[in-house]
């Protein structure tokens, strides 16, 4: 399984970037979401950012991936604060799903 890491752009030079999380930088191949602004967030895997993300979103990610590193030494996570934009949502069907289901309430 690959992680997504939410990772800050420092500085981007065409289709190169420098990004930074927790304090570190890394050199992000940024070809499939194209030059972004300094400040621009993006969700980087195995060194290449595959979308652009908003702050919000690069924030509850962190906040999952905390909590994945915490459950994983043992430590007790308050989950309800670490992954709260799940916990005030109920889950959805995808949209393909939705069409689905809504059909076959119709037809019994």
């Amino acid at each position: 399984m690959c992680i997504g890491i939410p990772m800050k752009v420092v500085h981007c030079d065409g289709l190169v970037a420098v990004c930074e999380s927790e304090g570190q930088q890394q050199q992000v191949d940024m070809s499939l979401v194209g030059a972004l602004d300094s400040g621009s967030w993006v969700l980087v895997f195995l060194g290449a950012a595959r979308e652009q993300i908003t702050e919000q979103r690069a924030r509850e990610t962190a906040d999952a991936i905390t909590a994945l590193r915490s459950v994983m030494r043992g430590e007790t996570v308050d989950m309800d604060s670490l992954f709260a934009d799940l916990m005030q949502s109920e889950p959805q069907l995808p949209e393909h799903l939705q069409i689905k289901t809504e059909e076959q309430e119709k037809h019994g």
